[in-house]
């Protein structure tokens, strides 16, 4: 996959996980008892990666060609923990 499909299929990611992120606020008031401090966390933790996953996705429009593979491996494993913080949220429900 070259660099700017690479970069367009990131930055429908960035937008999907964004977007859950900001339902899941929608959510918090649904959460009660003992999973909501536990979904509270959570949720702190995913906004704390979409920080970190917008700094990585800047990074491949500056990255070299010599970095290029190493800037959208990590990226990727980036959106990975993503999914797997989802996956613990959902299972709050």
């Amino acid at each position: 996959m070259n660099k700017e499909n690479f970069k367009n299929k990131a930055k429908k990611s960035i937008d999907d996980i964004f977007a859950k992120i900001d339902a899941l606020e929608a959510k918090n008031d649904k959460v009660k008892g003992d999973a909501k401090a536990e979904y509270e966390e959570n949720l702190s933790n995913l906004k704390a990666k979409k920080k970190e996953l917008q700094a990585k996705y800047d990074g491949l429009d500056s990255a070299s060609d010599e970095k290029w593979e190493e800037v959208k491996s990590t990226f990727s494993s980036a959106t990975d923990s993503f999914k797997e913080g989802f996956s613990k949220i959902a299972t709050l429900f």
